[in-house]
């Protein structure tokens, strides 16, 4: 077929699709919505329009094997308002021409499993289904604001750009998901802010070159167990699971102030299990609407900062256990109460908190997440506040734990510990060793003074009685100032000697403990 037949155009096309043949080969956007209609959206396209209607093989026919582009011209798809009737299949196909289709509706699902693709953009389209396994673009992928009720597939896809779907209303397949996208492939940016997604939204092994914005998006799937279902994900940027703002265009960052916002919503399970974030998360102002075994679960994630700063606590259990994070930013609002929260395994350099935290509640909320008594979780916490410069916060921290191990151990291991800790606090409070001695030294030096003169071991060298250095002699073990092996005592004073000499050994003992902790742990 010669060039010029080609790019004729055939003659069973209706006068629409021969306009549409035309626009393509100039590459000009052909227009088919009324005055007032142009970003209004797809409903005034109604199924029944035939001056709208533009035929899916047509559509293929220029995508996969249209006429030359005029002489000074690039071929491209542009076309808005139309009513694409039948069902357009791409499948394996290879698409060479830019793809935009604006304020479209199409009657079927589109398949375009396999296939190839330099840009493809359709936005405020209506489609019952897309259904788009292993697509792959050198551009962007955009589907933002459309209206998708059968759900989208785009497992193992390839995108050479962004992916974009803000603004995006998409429902339930047969099989649960909204979004099926495991193994989804995105050298840039995944924007999806504004979205209302009804089912698991999927992400498993996903691997994104940059950021992964949720913004003000809703995502319900509070009949399953997860509502995002991220599990394995790579991001090399960040998560952003936010509030998103409505004026405006969709996206643009952080929402200035002044402006009208959506808060993001997960009415479902949370799953970012085994993530890797280049960045960080950041979930701010986010709502958890979780019930029965749903929860928000982040275990073995390795990010540089997690910023879980809610207004209320999610409503079923979060696990941060096995995670490896840099800095944590909280609230006291952003957990759960006991049981509900698990931190064994997880490890945070740096622990910071968006308002009031004081040191009690943040001992209560370890107590929440240690329902049973576990080390690890005290010993973090200890170890971030040591790095930030808060000791004297690090030794209580420590002290509590101290206290909690206390709760497991039998009746004689009890007794010992809360000796130790009315004592010396546990070697974390030495002062208070420093003060008993101080009192049961003068306590012994008043009764040994107020009662006759003890009897000399040695008649011959008949040593100075001096009742203060005598029960200094007793308090102190291993020292011997000459005095406790001087005198033979009888009766009462060798009973107040023996306890003298036994509370001396339980206060040494426990600052030598308490001393050697502090130091094995700096």
């Amino acid at each position: 077929m010669t060039q010029a037949a080609r790019a004729a155009a055939p003659e069973d096309l209706t006068p629409t699709e021969t306009a549409v043949w035309t626009a393509f080969r100039r590459g000009d956007t052909h227009d088919l919505r009324e005055a007032g209609e142009a970003g209004a959206g797809c409903g005034p396209v109604a199924v029944d329009d035939p001056a709208r209607a533009v035929r899916a093989e047509v559509i293929a026919r220029l995508l996969l094997d249209g006429p030359p582009a005029e002489p000074g011209r690039v071929a491209a798809l542009k076309l808005s308002g139309a009513l694409v009737t039948g069902q357009l299949n791409l499948s394996g196909g290879r698409v060479l021409p830019y793809v935009e289709l604006r304020d479209c509706r199409f009657e079927a699902q589109v398949l375009l499993p396999e296939c190839r693709f330099t840009t493809l953009r359709m936005i405020r389209c209506a489609v019952p289904r897309v259904e788009a396994a292993r697509v792959a673009t050198s551009g962007d992928l955009c589907l933002a604001r459309c209206e998708v009720p059968g759900g989208i597939r785009l497992t193992d896809a390839k995108v050479g750009t962004d992916l974009l779907i803000s603004g995006l209303a998409v429902g339930r397949s047969r099989s649960g998901h909204c979004v099926a996208a495991d193994g989804l492939t995105v050298a840039q940016d995944v924007e999806a802010e504004l979205l209302r997604a009804d089912g698991e939204f999927s992400l498993r092994s996903a691997r994104i070159g940059g950021r992964l914005s949720l913004r003000g998006s809703t995502l319900r799937n509070p009949h399953g167990r997860y509502a995002l279902n991220a599990a394995r994900v790579t991001v090399e940027h960040t998560l952003y699971l936010s509030s998103g703002y409505l004026s405006g265009p969709a996206g643009g960052g952080t929402p200035p102030a002044g402006v009208r916002t959506r808060r993001f919503v997960c009415e479902g399970g949370l799953r970012l299990d085994d993530g890797r974030f280049g960045n960080g998360i950041i979930a701010d102002r986010a709502s958890f609407l979780l019930t029965g075994a749903q929860e928000v679960s982040l275990r073995r994630v390795q990010t540089p900062e997690l910023r879980l700063t809610l207004q209320e606590p999610p409503t079923g259990r979060v696990s941060l256990a096995g995670a490896r994070i840099g800095t944590l930013t909280d609230t006291p609002d952003s957990w759960p109460g006991a049981g509900g929260i698990d931190l064994a395994g997880c490890v945070y350099e740096t622990l910071s908190a968006r308002g009031p935290f004081p040191l009690a509640a943040r001992l209560a909320w370890l107590a929440d997440a240690t329902p049973e008594y576990s080390p690890g979780p005290y010993e973090t916490l200890a170890q971030s506040l040591r790095a930030g410069g808060e000791d004297s916060e690090a030794r209580e921290v420590l002290l509590a734990k101290q206290r909690r191990r206390r709760e497991t151990l039998p009746l004689a291991g009890t007794v010992w510990g809360w000796l130790q800790d009315v004592t010396v606090g546990y070697g974390y409070r030495p002062g208070r060793a420093a003060l008993w001695m101080a009192v049961l030294w003068a306590l012994g030096t008043v009764y040994f003074a107020a009662h006759p003169i003890p009897t000399p071991v040695d008649e011959q060298a008949w040593p100075h009685w001096n009742p203060l250095l005598f029960t200094l002699d007793l308090l102190l073990p291993v020292v011997d100032l000459g005095q406790s092996n001087a005198w033979r005592l009888t009766g009462t004073g060798q009973w107040v000697a023996a306890v003298l000499t036994l509370l001396g050994w339980v206060l040494a003992s426990t600052v030598v403990t308490g001393v050697s902790r502090l130091l094995r742990r700096g």
